[in-house]
């Protein structure tokens, strides 16, 4: 049920929706629920969202708020995000409290992975 004034959900573009959501789906389980041909929601990720057709993308380089998965696994993840065709935009590194890398997905979209092991 959403809370008054929590964050509840968030919009991300996708030039290529379908790479997109074929992306999330392979490397964390995603499932998609389709509204047109311009826009794919998931849900049940912690945050609720969709990705919504568009030439833009966001990334930090251009300002861009930055969404973090947790893994208990680092390297693991790192692995199946390049499997799935993500490309690592910076490497792990450690900062205060654990270790974390940066990926960009199919639409160049740039989120990243932190772990606290």
């Amino acid at each position: 049920m959403p809370e008054h004034e929590k964050l509840d959900y968030v919009e991300y573009p996708a030039r290529d929706l379908a790479a997109t959501c074929n992306f999330f789906g392979q490397v964390f389980g995603w499932q998609f629920e389709q509204y047109g041909a311009d826009y794919s929601a998931f849900t049940g990720q912690g945050l609720d969202g969709g990705f919504y057709r568009s030439g833009l993308c966001s990334n930090t380089r251009n300002g861009g708020a930055l969404l973090l998965f947790y893994s208990q696994d680092l390297e693991d993840t790192l692995a199946r995000i390049e499997a799935a065709g993500g490309r690592i935009v910076t490497p792990i590194f450690e900062f205060p409290g654990g270790r974390r890398f940066h990926f960009s997905e199919p639409s160049d979209n740039e989120f990243a992975v932190w772990s606290d092991r």
